[in-house]
């Protein structure tokens, strides 16, 4: 069968419709010419038609993958750490987040990666929205690739702009790259990038400055909002719509666009170095980069609280500096806090179980591993911290319970579990089992003093006396000599 190729309209390339016999223009080409002869009202509808750049690239937009990348960064994000009401500070830190003592000390790539990443359920739900809407628009008039590079280069001038105003601030989020188009998008329709009528151009810049406008507001009412990256994203982005519209707005020469978003890509990267020598310099003063220097540390920190004082990262670091200098009281509130801001934060509550075993608080750190785990029933490291805290108080038998369910859930714990279990079963007369478990303990994790003394004594309880024999002359043997 026989099918004739369409013809493309002279003027803009769009495919015309099948059996346009005749016809040399589109429709969207003649409604435009007519708006401009002023046959048309002011409140005449353009009819929207993808330019033809978009139709040859394929069906799958770039906004979508962009946006597909953000929601499988947030979905691993809430499987890692059981959450998706918000995630700790140690969390986004470890994931990729833009935070100035990692970044100005050369971990550049969090100014990439901390645009993927997302605090919250609504605050991904809420910058997917912007991005499908503002990147589809986008992407329909640059094309994929400057599109792409746009993105980009705002989402990381607005990191760099975060770190500058506020080096101690945690900053995640797609927002800066999202602002970034917006600010592209307004300077390219104001300077005429785009062949829209007047009337098109002005509904479209309206909703843009609208769209920036209501955000900047909202972001000046309400704290944790990053405006700096916001800024920075805006401003860059307008600076690439600019010239895009002035040096470069043919989609057919490549060189000179490229060379227009080298050209930005060098004013990023030399914004970044400067930053990081004006702000390494003041982060150092701080003793942010000198850990050694616990009570200095100590004092930024106890300042970033103060204005901070809802920051859950800030009080969990300042919590460990303490911990460091010996304050272990204060270090004991700082966790509290923490817990009070996110109640979910199994390390924190971790950290506090452990405390209070290294305390001689058996009681209260058993309370705190059954709130880990009533939140984490999986997690090991909560069971066996449960499994200390109730052989501290001489529950053998729940102890070893606790101690089999963390084994099962982590057959590759290296954490002296089968020695501690051997402990609690030996102390139950368990004899058989204890050495059981004490043979587990060398297999996993080689010879030992201590551990050989106990294998001793359950051989002993047991009645062979030659294998106890053994076992001792091998605990002095792996002892370290005395020095007088």
């Amino acid at each position: 069968m026989f099918v004739a190729d369409m013809a493309n309209c002279i003027q803009c390339g769009r495919k015309l419709p099948p059996l346009s016999f005749g016809k040399k223009t589109c429709e969207w080409c003649q409604q435009h010419e007519a708006a401009q002869r002023g046959e048309l009202g002011e409140d005449a509808k353009q009819r929207i038609m993808p330019a033809p750049w978009v139709q040859r690239e394929g069906s799958i937009t770039l906004t979508r993958v962009i946006f597909g990348i953000n929601v499988a960064v947030f979905l691993g994000m809430a499987l890692a750490t059981g959450s998706v009401s918000g995630f700790s500070g140690q969390d986004l830190v470890h994931w990729g987040a833009n935070w100035g003592p990692s970044t100005l000390s050369g971990q550049w790539w969090n100014l990439l990666t901390y645009m993927f990443l997302h605090g919250s359920l609504m605050h991904i739900a809420f910058n997917m929205w912007c991005l499908w809407d503002l990147g589809a628009l986008c992407e329909s008039l640059y094309g994929r690739w400057t599109f792409a590079a746009v993105y980009l280069l705002t989402g990381i001038a607005g990191g760099v702009a975060s770190v500058a105003w506020n080096p101690g601030v945690l900053s995640v989020g797609a927002s800066g790259a999202i602002f970034g188009l917006a600010g592209a998008l307004i300077a390219s329709f104001y300077l005429g990038e785009f062949s829209l009528p007047s009337f098109a151009i002005r509904g479209t810049l309206r909703s843009l400055v609208f769209f920036v406008g209501f955000n900047v507001l909202f972001g000046s009412l309400f704290p944790g909002i990053d405006n700096a990256a916001h800024f920075g994203g805006l401003v860059t982005g307008m600076i690439l719509g600019a010239l895009i519209a002035r040096v470069t707005p043919e989609h057919d020469r490549p060189v000179r666009r490229a060379g227009v978003l080298l050209f930005v890509t060098l004013l990023v990267g030399g914004s970044a170095l400067g930053v990081q020598r004006w702000r390494g310099r003041y982060l150092m003063g701080l003793g942010i980069y000198s850990q050694n220097n616990t009570s200095r540390m100590i004092t930024a920190l106890q300042k970033k609280v103060k204005q901070s004082p809802q920051d859950a990262s800030a009080h969990y670091a300042l919590a460990h500096e303490y911990f460091a200098n010996g304050q272990f009281p204060q270090g004991e509130a700082e966790l509290k806090r923490v817990l009070e801001l996110q109640p979910e934060n199994s390390t924190a509550r971790m950290d506090l179980g452990i405390l209070y075993l290294n305390g001689a608080q058996p009681k209260e750190a058993q309370d705190e591993f059954k709130k880990l785990l009533t939140h984490e029933p999986n997690n090991a490291r909560g069971h066996v911290g449960l499994a200390m805290a109730l052989a501290n108080q001489q529950n053998h038998q729940a102890a070893v319970e606790e101690y089999k369910t963390a084994l099962m859930l982590d057959p590759q714990s290296n954490g002296g579990v089968y020695y501690r279990m051997g402990i609690s079963q030996a102390q139950l007369k368990q004899y058989d089992d204890a050495i059981s478990s004490y043979l587990k303990e060398r297999e996993k994790n080689g010879d030992d003093a201590r551990l050989e003394a106990a294998l001793a004594d359950a051989y002993q309880a047991k009645g062979m006396q030659q294998e106890a024999k053994e076992a001792r002359d091998k605990a002095t043997q792996l002892r370290p000599p005395e020095i007088d």
